[in-house]
C-alpha cells in the first residue's frame, strides 16, 4: 500500500523511521520505509541510521556516488514497491502520532499529489537561525486555506504522498545544476500535467534550521538555480512570485538600477538579515537584486 521514502544526507534519520514504523504498525497496514542516504560522509550519522536495518519493514543504503536532490528522490520512487509513495524529509518529525493514519483516507484510486504541510517550533531560536525561521513560519508554515490560493506553489517536497502512477509521469529534473529549486520546477510540471493537488492538515516538523549566514548563502543558490531554469525556459516567469517582478522590471526598463543599488547596498542587507530582527521585505529585495546583478552578468 506505502513506501515512504527519505532522503538522506549527512543527518541522524533513526528517530524519524522508528516514529513512522510505530505509526505504520498501529495503522496495520502494508508498508516499507527506505532511506537512502546520498553518499554521505559522516561516519557518525551513518553508523547511527545502519540500525534502521534491524527494523521491521524498514532499510538504509549509502550510496557510493552523491545523486543530488533530484537523483536521490527519483531513485527512491524506483526502488518503491507500492503504489503510493511518501516521501518525507530527513529533517522532519511529525507533530504527532497521526502523521500515516491521516494520510490514509486520501490515499484512494485517484492520480493525485496530497501535500500535509510543515510547520516550525514555536520556541524562537538563536539569533544566528533566525532568517531561516522567520521565513518559514511566514512563507512556509501556511494554513490549508492560505495553500489553496496556489495549490502548486505553495507545496514542500518535504512532506507529500504521491500515486507511483503520477510520478513516472512527473519527476524530478535531474538535468538541472543540483542548486535548488528543483521543488519548485517539479510542482510547476504537475501543473503543466494538470495532476490534482490536494492539501491537508498533516504538518510535520521542520527541524534543521540553516543559521542566517547559511541561508543567505543557500538563498544565492537559490537565484541562480532560478536564472537556469528561466534562461533554459523550463520555468515560466510568472510562475513565481520572484521572477514575475523581475519580468516586470526588465519591462520598464528598471533592472540596471535595481542592480546598481544592490551592490550598493549588499553589506547593509546582509547586516540586517544576520541580525537580529531580519526583514523579509530586505529578504525579498536582497534576492531580486542578486538576480537581476546575474542577469546583467549573464552567468
Amino acid at each position: 500500500m506505502l513506501s515512504v521514502l527519505i532522503p538522506v544526507y549527512n543527518y541522524n534519520v533513526f528517530p524519524l523511521v522508528e516514529n513512522l514504523l510505530k505509526q505504520c504498525l498501529s495503522e496495520n497496514i502494508v508498508f516499507e520505509i527506505i532511506a537512502l542516504d546520498d553518499a554521505s560522509k559522516n561516519e557518525g550519522t551513518i553508523k547511527a541510521n545502519q540500525e534502521i536495518n534491524n527494523l521491521d519493514n524498514c532499510s538504509y543504503e549509502v550510496l557510493q556516488e552523491n545523486l543530488g536532490r533530484s537523483g536521490i528522490r527519483n531513485l527512491l520512487a524506483k526502488r518503491a514497491q507500492y503504489n503510493w509513495l511518501l516521501f518525507l524529509d530527513a529533517d522532519t518529525m511529525p507533530v504527532d502520532n497521526t502523521l500515516i493514519s491521516k494520510y490514509i483516507p486520501h490515499l484512494n484510486d485517484e492520480e493525485k499529489v496530497i501535500y500535509g504541510g510543515i510547520i516550525y517550533q514555536e520556541k524562537q531560536p538563536e539569533k544566528q537561525e533566525l532568517l531561516r525561521w522567520v521565513y518559514g513560519n511566514s512563507r512556509e508554515a501556511l494554513s490549508v486555506k492560505k495553500r489553496m490560493s496556489d495549490p502548486y506553489l505553495s507545496m514542500l517536497t518535504l512532506n507529500f504522498a504521491i500515486k507511483k502512477s503520477v510520478f513516472e509521469k512527473v519527476t524530478f529534473n535531474e538535468t538541472i545544476p543540483n542548486l535548488r529549486y528543483e521543488d519548485i520546477l517539479f510542482s510547476y510540471d504537475l501543473s503543466l500535467n494538470k495532476i490534482t493537488m490536494e492539501h491537508i492538515a498533516n504538518p510535520v516538523y521542520h527541524l534543521g534550521l540553516d543559521t542566517s549566514y547559511i541561508c543567505l548563502i543557500k538563498a544565492e543558490d537559490s537565484i541562480k538555480g532560478l536564472k537556469y531554469l528561466l534562461d533554459h525556459q523550463l520555468l515560466d516567469a510568472n510562475y513565481m512570485r520572484l521572477s514575475k517582478t523581475y519580468v516586470n522590471l526588465k519591462k520598464f526598463g528598471l533592472t540596471g538600477l535595481l542592480s546598481l543599488f544592490f551592490r550598493a547596498n549588499k553589506s547593509f542587507m546582509q547586516k540586517n538579515l544576520l541580525g537580529g530582527k531580519p526583514s523579509l521585505f530586505v529578504f525579498d529585495l536582497y534576492r531580486l537584486g542578486y538576480l537581476t546583478l546575474l542577469q546583467k552578468r549573464g552567468k
